[in-house]
């Protein structure tokens, strides 16, 4: 048998799996702690603007992204112990990508209130949530279905930046 016959074989990781469990999680929680910073003045800045009546309260997207960010680094975490991050590198690496395109999003519309460009941003971060989620279904579906809420809330958010940054042309 020649080594192109031979079926390839993980070689499990030297790294403790809850060990990489919790730099899963610290990667997501910081990614939350950078937009948590462009939020300081968030609640004041929200209660301002024109809202849809279908838009929560400002004390709703704390908890809700809190618990987001735990399963997108649960979700990460999955498809490393699935398959490593050398063969999972593009998954994973579509993860990581679209980190720093989430925390962009509370920068442009809490921080520098440029609507147009927070509109923008969700509208790639939902596309990188789609590829991301697709990723991680062909390697874990666990790891996707963990993902399914995180698209559901990116896909309301989008609605919701989308309706306040028309409403409040002077703000935003």
């Amino acid at each position: 048998m020649n080594t192109l016959d031979t079926p390839l074989r993980v070689v499990p990781s030297q790294t403790n799996p809850w060990v990489a469990l919790a730099g899963w999680l610290a990667l997501s929680v910081a990614t939350g702690a950078v937009g948590a910073i462009a939020s300081v003045n968030a609640a004041e800045f929200y209660a301002a603007l024109e809202k849809p009546a279908w838009a929560p309260p400002s004390g709703v997207f704390g908890p809700v992204w809190t618990l987001l960010y735990i399963a997108m680094g649960v979700a990460a975490w999955l498809v490393w112990r699935e398959r490593g991050w050398a063969r999972a590198r593009g998954a994973l690496g579509v993860f990581v990508l679209q980190l720093p395109v989430n925390a962009l999003w509370s920068w442009l519309f809490f921080a520098w209130h440029r609507g147009a460009a927070a509109f923008a941003d969700i509208v790639v971060l939902w596309m990188l949530i789609v590829a991301m989620i697709l990723a991680f279904a062909r390697i874990r579906a666990a790891a996707a279905w963990l993902l399914a809420p995180y698209l559901a809330w990116v896909s309301f958010a989008g609605f919701l930046c989308y309706s306040i940054w028309q409403r409040n042309p002077g703000a935003l």
